[in-house]
């Protein structure tokens, strides 16, 4: 092949690929309020930094992390260690990043995704090879939920 065709081809090949680079989509911006003591937290913020999110945190006060989730709408049932905001919704907990993606993408009526509590092989809370199931619940506008995803069964 001539000098001449195979650059033709090297810029054939990026004008198609450019199109489909340009289609995809990055995940979102994430805001996180966590303890600057808390080492899960930590590890889910860097889970989803590896989904691409760009994620900003903020450690805060307990006091004002309590504030931030009843301002959010997450009941004390559905707390868990940090909160989080994406796309205009709220995240609480240990919620796998496939499962924000989802919710962006379908876009429902409702507050965000929680995973109550912090159950062991949620992003962030991986003990080795222990896991326990668990479900991440979508909470509706009117505080109802329904289960948006099972894990680890």
């Amino acid at each position: 092949m001539s000098p001449r065709s195979t650059i033709l081809c090297l810029l054939a090949s990026l004008l198609f690929a450019a199109p489909a680079q340009a289609g995809q989509k990055v995940p979102g911006s994430v805001e996180v309020f966590k303890s600057a003591s808390c080492g899960c937290c930590g590890n889910w913020v860097k889970h989803m930094q590896q989904s691409g999110f760009t994620v900003t945190a903020n450690n805060v006060a307990y006091s004002i992390l309590q504030k931030i989730k009843r301002q959010a709408g997450v009941t004390e049932e559905f707390a868990s260690c940090h909160t989080a905001h994406v796309g205009g919704y709220v995240i609480e907990g240990h919620v796998p990043a496939e499962d924000v993606k989802r919710l962006l993408q379908e876009k429902p009526e409702a507050l965000g995704l929680v995973v109550p509590g912090m159950p062991i092989g949620s992003p962030g809370m991986e003990m080795g090879s222990e896991k326990e199931p668990y479900e991440v619940l979508l909470v509706k506008k009117d505080g109802s939920t329904e289960v948006f995803a099972r894990h680890g069964r």
